[in-house]
């Protein structure tokens, strides 16, 4: 007997308290899917704002480290004159770095679980921060 396919959808809420940062969201993505009973399928986590990000890697505290160091090099923040984009605002890096650590990532659901690989976590990452911003997560399956 084939069953229905069920969708889940939830909005997390973040103000980092800095420019910059990292906050591991495997918890509250684990929340969700707790709470949506799929016990097979997919979890679409995105950020739902052009200067934020969502990414999967190490909870390292020196390999974050290294993702600032890296970007700000790639992007740096200052000064903001060297960016077309920067006028009314001062975020044009912020653009850049979210171009490059992506906008979303999709895990499967095993046995109702994130099928992850060895020390995988989710992570949202903040480039223009001191405000509230969503993401967002849709589970789909059966």
């Amino acid at each position: 007997m084939l069953q229905s396919m069920k969708s889940y959808r939830h909005e997390l809420w973040f103000q980092i308290p800095t420019r910059r940062g990292f906050l591991n969201i495997t918890p509250e993505i684990d929340r969700c899917l707790q709470k949506s009973g799929i016990l097979e399928g997919l979890c679409l986590v995105n950020a739902m704002h052009i200067t934020a990000s969502v990414f999967i890697n190490d909870d390292e505290s020196g390999l974050h480290g290294d993702f600032e160091h890296w970007l700000e090099g790639l992007a740096p923040e200052k000064p903001h004159s060297r960016y077309a984009h920067n006028g009314a605002e001062d975020n044009a890096d912020a653009h850049l770095k979210r171009s490059i650590m992506g906008r979303e990532v999709v895990v499967a659901i095993t046995e109702g679980r994130l099928d992850f690989g060895p020390w995988e976590q989710i992570f949202y990452g903040e480039f223009d921060g001191l405000r509230r911003k969503r993401v967002l997560v849709k589970i789909i399956g059966e």
